[in-house]
C-alpha cells in the first residue's frame, strides 16, 4: 500500500514538473490571473465581470455564426500562444521572478494536475458504471441529458453560457473568501431545522 502511495506521489510530482515546464512562458500571466480569480483586491470581481459582460455583449451584438465564432476563438488562442511567451517577460520583467512566485506557480500547476486527474477519474468511473451496471448507466445518462436539454430549451443559449462562464470564473474567489462554505453551511442548517420540525410533527 505504501509503495503504491509513493508511486502515486512520484507520478504526481513528475506530471507537475512536466506541466511547469510546458507553462513556463506563461508563468507571469498565470500568476496575475490567479490573483484576479482569487480576488486579492476588492475591485477584481467587478473588473472580471465587466470584461466577461462586455465580451458577451459584443458576441450578442455581432451575432457571429458558429463557424466564425470557433474560428475567431482558435485564432485568438493561437495568437496568445505565440505572443504571450514573447511579450510577458518584457511586460512583467523576468528578473522579478521570486522564490514565493515560483512556489505559487508550482502550487497552481499541482492543482491543475489534480483537477485533470479528477476529470480522468470521473470519466473512468462512468465507463466502469457502463460495464458493471449498464441499465443504471443508461437511465442516468438519459435522465441527465434530458434535464440539460430541457434547461437549454428554456434559457437562451448565450445567456446560459454567460451564467456558466461567470460562475466558473467567480468560483475560485467565492471559495477563497469562504462565501460558498458559508452559504452551504446555512443551507445545511435550514435543512436540519426542517427535518427536525418534520420529526416533531410526526411524533
Amino acid at each position: 500500500m505504501a509503495e503504491g502511495d509513493n508511486n502515486s506521489v512520484y507520478q504526481l510530482a513528475a506530471e507537475t514538473a512536466s506541466l511547469e515546464e510546458q507553462l513556463q512562458g506563461w508563468g507571469e500571466v498565470i500568476l496575475m490571473t490567479d490573483k484576479v480569480l482569487r480576488w486579492e483586491r476588492a475591485w477584481f470581481p467587478l473588473a472580471l465581470m465587466s470584461v466577461v459582460s462586455f465580451s458577451f455583449l459584443m458576441i450578442y451584438y455581432l451575432d457571429p455564426s458558429v463557424l466564425s465564432g470557433v474560428s475567431c476563438l482558435v485564432m485568438f488562442l493561437c495568437l496568445a500562444d505565440y505572443l504571450v511567451p514573447a511579450l510577458a517577460p518584457r511586460i512583467f520583467g523576468s528578473n522579478k521572478w521570486t522564490t514565493e512566485q515560483q512556489q505559487r506557480f508550482h502550487e497552481i500547476c499541482g492543482n491543475l494536475v489534480k483537477c485533470r486527474r479528477r476529470v480522468v477519474g470521473w470519466w473512468k468511473r462512468l465507463f466502469t458504471l457502463k460495464e458493471e451496471k449498464p441499465k443504471m448507466y443508461f437511465m442516468t445518462m438519459v435522465f441527465t441529458l434530458a434535464v440539460v436539454a430541457w434547461i437549454g430549451q428554456q434559457v437562451h443559449n448565450l445567456f446560459l453560457t454567460y451564467l456558466i462562464v461567470s460562475f466558473v470564473l467567480l468560483f475560485p474567489g467565492l471559495n477563497q473568501h469562504g462565501i460558498i462554505t458559508k452559504y452551504i453551511g446555512m443551507a445545511k442548517r435550514e435543512i436540519n431545522k426542517l427535518l427536525k420540525h418534520k420529526e416533531k410533527k410526526n411524533e
